[in-house]
């Protein structure tokens, strides 16, 4: 029984500092790169992840820094809403202000045509 729990127990961490120098960054290994930590760890089973957990392990700083949460979706993010806003704005005022253009060039043509019927009826008379 207790043979057991000791090749269980042997077997656990192998299989854990295996996993935590797959899992690690390779540029945050120590002590020699991250393929040779793995080729130590299948050779020296015991020994090879007792030096991972004493030498070979990166310093623990802090926690993880965390990626930068965002809305899942774009009605969810208050800027995309605000940008929407913007642009639902601008583009309504751009069609007020082609609006009054259109409006102020036929005002010109009126007066065009206006200042030429006048021109023509001074020629006539």
């Amino acid at each position: 029984m207790l043979r057991v729990v000791a090749v269980v127990a042997v077997l656990l961490v192998f299989v854990y500092g295996l996993v935590d120098v797959i899992r690690t960054d390779r540029r945050a290994t120590r002590g020699i790169s991250k393929t040779a930590w793995i080729v130590v760890m299948i050779l020296l089973p015991i020994l090879g992840a007792v030096l991972w957990f004493l030498i070979g392990r990166p310093y623990n700083i802090g926690p993880a820094p965390q990626p930068a949460s965002h809305p899942t979706a774009p009605d969810d993010d208050p800027d995309f809403l605000r940008n929407l806003e913007v642009r639902r704005r601008n583009q309504a005022e751009a069609e007020r202000l082609k609006k009054l253009k259109a409006e102020l060039e036929a005002k010109e043509r009126k007066l065009k045509g206006e200042s030429k019927a006048d021109d023509s009826g001074d020629v006539n008379s």
